[in-house]
């Protein structure tokens, strides 16, 4: 995918840049794996659970295969597509008994690429995907599963890879893009590859409509708002606000507060992203 720069024929189009969609070879989506999108506008149960969410476009989900189940069956692609759901593309392979489905496109994944998946090692080829301990050290893995069998959950995002550094025991040791090194189970699945789309983080917005469009209102600071609304809030004119630290518009400390909730799985990392300890 490349990136457009547009003419500044208006304040909204200056700056403003659009992806060319040069890696997309169908424009429709494949009816059977498209399901309705119903929005929720960061509520749960009537209430805001994610602030400054809601309206954008109508766009359907694609149901995508993260498991991988069909072990040792050969699938060839058929289609590269746009999902509007993520930055990456998707692609629509057709296995060897004429089942169709989608999976998350590596970067350089092309119409007619073969592709496999298997508990044997066979071919370090893009788009192949095997257990971890099969697969030679250093080479890029996207999509690797945390347990065994429940399917993909790391390194999904576009343009990301993760390393695999080492095997050793019943584990196999990772960097992720974050710089985090963790540790997973060696039988767990992974895809050979980078996450397509690299360019995506790119994309400059330009006006405040297209981010409308993505489902994202704006934000406006706690200071600017009366002490009802926000902690922050009150005074006259600019002003700091008035608190030892930030917090919340519920109240709760802002900065520097621990929110990893699962403290069971801290053994597996062995460093934390950005040099943090544990």
């Amino acid at each position: 995918m490349g990136i457009r720069v547009h003419k500044p024929t208006t304040p909204g189009r200056r700056k403003s840049s659009v992806q060319t969609f040069d890696d997309v070879t169908s424009k429709s989506p494949y009816k059977p794996l498209l399901k309705h999108r119903k929005q929720q506008a960061g509520r749960a149960n009537g209430k805001i659970a994610v602030r400054h969410r809601g309206g954008g476009v109508k766009r359907g989900i694609r149901i995508i295969d993260w498991k991988f189940d069909k072990l040792d069956i050969e699938a060839t692609v058929s289609t590269i597509e746009y999902d509007p759901n993520r930055g990456a593309r998707i692609a629509l392979v057709v296995y060897a008994d004429g089942e169709k489905r989608y999976i998350l496109a590596p970067q350089g994944l092309k119409v007619g690429s073969k592709i496999i998946t298997s508990r044997e090692f066979s071919e370090p080829q893009v788009g192949n995907r095997f257990p971890l301990e099969k697969i030679p050290l250093g080479i890029q893995v996207i999509n690797i599963e945390i347990q065994p069998g429940k399917g993909g959950q790391l390194v999904r995002g576009a343009g990301t890879g993760a390393t695999l550094m080492a095997v050793e025991g019943d584990y196999a040791t990772l960097k992720l893009p974050s710089s985090e090194v963790r540790t997973v189970p060696k039988t767990c699945m992974a895809t050979i590859g980078n996450v397509s789309n690299p360019d995506w983080r790119l994309v400059r917005w330009g006006k405040a409509g297209r981010t409308r469009h993505r489902s994202i209102r704006p934000t406006v600071r706690g200071k600017a708002m009366n002490p009802v609304d926000h902690p922050h809030g009150g005074g006259e004119g600019r002003n700091p606000i008035g608190l030892k630290r930030p917090k919340t518009p519920t109240g709760k400390p802002a900065l520097g507060v621990k929110t990893r909730r699962n403290k069971v799985t801290n053994k597996f990392i062995i460093s934390r992203r950005k040099s943090k300890k544990r």
